[in-house]
């Protein structure tokens, strides 16, 4: 192996100016929600740690750094290629893009220019240079989102990622925020860059990193500390096989999943502590348990119950045999629906991964599986909850937000029996200030459009199963070509013929908005009779969902399952022939009701009530 380099570079030096390429047979783009949300979460997290509005932009030199790992860069023929990294430095380009067209600072904005493009012969090239990309990364620079029909699968994922990172932001993020943490990503944020001239050189470096690691994770230093401190030599090496048996089998759910599986344990069942909601506060259990938790293990022995030797043989061959299983069949709950425990899918759907700790924070090693399944559908039921009135009340639905809320959560429910869980959740409940009816005009926000989707989804799914239709809620969430989309009722051109009900065409577009003007529907039909007005679309409706089909009235002849859903819940569907600001009023505040009953306390009692 010939010379390699290895250099820490901020992302300013790593990309300004700079044109990196990448061989034909690695340019997909793969990442999805799930990867790029935990990326800039990630990112905002460190950086509202350290952030103060009151502070001088020149202060953001001492906020803490950020370390991206290393990707690997091979040098030939005058040119760079990623060999590793490209998914990475592909999200980061996104994320540049974005900031660069929502700040207002010029300067700013120029700045960020420069890490996007790069001037090479006269000619401005993308630094990620992918020819494939370019006019679709034109549009996204030029503010707009380009259409993804027939595009291919790598196209998509750029797009549909693009769209979706204005929602990984909290939702008090103001311009100063934006531009604050601008700064402090480019010069903060560092990657190593690892460079050699060798193309088997830079394969041999990938392997090794991939494969055999360059160093010990948290996990293995927490196996070899446990280990070590068991003092039989049979004892220990049963120990390891149940070690190794159930971190390799959470290893084949993907990349970090034992270490994902470890930290929702133990931030469930022992974390007492958390890191203050002010400045320079130092991380406690919650956090370290998080970074790093073979250290935290070894200082809390007492606490976790580690005394002998013995203690520590049961905490492998019991503690970490019962929690690995149970996660590994939370994480299958999670990608799979099943019935009664529908919400940890809807959770798992929402990269909600704080559902974890809070559900094992619930159950016990004397548990039977019926009662760890009631207790699942009782947590799970009431995140699912919480998590809906916070979005239809636009509160904080982020990391930062919701672990302050779920560790609180976890010290009340831990270890708690069934009765005494659902007792506690119903009440948390029952004190939560908000509601449904507490926000009576919810509607679409762009940077929430993926949130509205997904209560669209799920209402008109509940419609369609509470009438004895099969569930759909899988096939209205689906990305792809066939995907479905919001429709607003009310097209744009609909002003002109409604602007008697309005004092302007703002006041339209903020009724037009109304949760309650909405509807979910096939790109196809969207693309199709999007802009008629209502009275030429309305007969399009009736082929459609179930909820779209209701504002028919066909819908209401011959149809018992939904006349039997409509009798059985009060709720005050009717058909419309016309549909003006004083109807799109009457269906706002049904999906109202509708959003109140489906996210209901009565699933919690529901259960109770069937379990004694």
């Amino acid at each position: 192996m010939e010379k390699i380099s290895a250099k820490e570079k901020s992302i300013r030096e790593l990309l300004k100016d700079k044109r990196y390429l990448i061989d034909y047979y690695q340019r997909e783009y793969k990442w999805q929600t799930k990867q790029v949300k935990e990326l800039i979460e990630d990112l905002v997290e460190c950086f509202l740690e350290d952030y103060d509005p009151e502070d001088s932009r020149e202060k953001i030199a001492n906020y803490s750094k950020y370390y991206l790992g290393a990707i690997i860069i091979c040098e030939k023929d005058a040119q760079k290629y990623i060999i590793d990294g490209q998914q990475r430095l592909t999200t980061l380009t996104l994320l540049l893009i974005y900031l660069r067209n929502i700040l207002k600072d010029e300067d700013q904005k120029a700045k960020l220019y420069s890490l996007v493009f790069s001037d090479v012969f006269g000619k401005k090239t993308y630094n990620i240079d992918v020819e494939e990309r370019k006019p679709y990364l034109d549009e996204l620079v030029k503010g707009n989102v380009p259409d993804i029909n027939g595009v291919s699968e790598s196209i998509e994922n750029l797009i549909e990622s693009y769209k979706e990172i204005p929602t990984f932001f909290p939702d008090d993020f103001d311009d100063k925020a934006f531009l604050y943490f601008s700064d402090w990503l480019i010069e903060n944020v560092y990657l190593v860059e690892i460079t050699t001239h060798v193309e088997e050189d830079a394969y041999k470096i990938f392997e090794t990193m991939n494969d055999r690691g360059l160093s010990l994770t948290p996990i293995e230093m927490l196996k070899s500390y446990l280990l070590s401190r068991i003092s039989d030599t049979n004892k220990r090496n049963e120990a390891a096989k149940v070690w190794r048996e159930k971190v390799e089998a959470l290893r084949r759910l993907g990349k970090n999943e034992d270490s994902e599986a470890f930290k929702a344990w133990m931030r469930g069942k022992f974390a007492n502590s958390i890191r203050e909601k002010k400045k320079d506060s130092k991380p406690l259990d919650f956090d370290r348990i998080g970074t790093e938790m073979h250290r935290w293990v070894k200082e809390n022995e007492i606490i976790i119950g580690l005394k002998d030797s013995d203690d520590f043989y049961k905490f492998i061959t019991k503690d970490v045999k019962f929690y690995s299983e149970r996660y590994k069949e939370l994480k299958e709950y999670s990608q799979k629906l099943t019935r009664g425990l529908e919400s940890i899918y809807y959770l798992s759907y929402l990269g909600f991964t704080l559902q974890y700790p809070v559900l094992l924070a619930s159950i016990n090693i004397e548990d039977d599986d019926k009662n760890i399944k009631k207790k699942y559908q009782i947590v799970g039921d009431f995140l699912d909850i919480v998590f809906v009135r916070r979005l239809w009340n636009y509160k904080g639905i982020d990391y930062k937000n919701m672990q302050y809320i779920c560790f609180n959560i976890i010290k009340e429910i831990r270890d708690k029996s069934l009765y005494d869980l659902g007792e506690i959740l119903l009440r948390k409940l029952a004190e939560d200030k908000f509601n449904f009816a507490k926000n009576k005009n919810f509607k679409l926000i762009s940077f929430r459009r993926f949130y509205v989707h997904y209560i669209l989804a799920r209402m008109t799914d509940f419609v369609e199963v509470e009438s004895g239709l099969k569930s759909r809620f899988e096939e209205y969430i689906a990305k792809g070509p066939n995907r479905y989309e919001i429709e607003h009722i009310w097209s744009k051109n609909a002003f002109n013929e409604l602007k008697g009900e309005f004092s302007s065409l703002s006041d339209f577009e903020e009724h037009r908005n109304k949760i309650g003007g909405l509807l979910i529907l096939p790109k196809s039909f969207n693309a199709s009779y999007g802009d008629l007005l209502y009275t030429e679309k309305l007969k399009h409706y009736f082929g459609q969902n179930l909820l779209a089909k209701s504002l028919h009235e066909d819908c209401y002849n011959h149809n018992p399952g939904f006349l039997n859903f409509i009798e059985k819940t009060g709720l005050p569907f009717k058909p419309y022939s016309k549909f003006g600001k004083k109807e799109l009023e009457e269906r706002q505040e049904l999906y109202c009701q509708l959003a109140d009953i489906i996210w209901s306390p009565k699933r919690i009692e529901k259960i109770l009530k069937e379990s004694f």
